[in-house]
């Protein structure tokens, strides 16, 4: 379950609207977004460096990555891309 607590600043943690969650840094800059259903992580995730640049963008089925990921460098090259299954690196 989620709870619902702000960060010393006064910040919001994240925000869950029509099962999309975005999770901010204390700063109040994006750090992730995706869908969110069933108190689980689903589908396409998308995260970010406290700068606001994409980090990452990977797949979730119930909370564990599965599916491809991709990593991005901080010139938006990608960097690394790895297979998941039900949360371990598929080979």
């Amino acid at each position: 379950m989620l709870k619902n607590t702000t960060y010393k600043n006064g910040q919001k943690p994240y925000e869950l609207i029509d099962h999309v969650m975005t999770v901010f840094f204390n700063t109040g800059i994006i750090k992730a977004r995706g869908p969110f259903a069933n108190n689980k992580m689903e589908g396409e995730w998308m995260f970010y460096r406290k700068s606001g640049e994409l980090w990452q963008i990977g797949h979730f089925d119930a909370n564990q990555k599965h599916g491809l990921w991709t990593r991005f460098d901080r010139n938006g090259q990608v960097d690394k891309k790895e297979t998941f299954a039900h949360g371990l690196i598929a080979k």
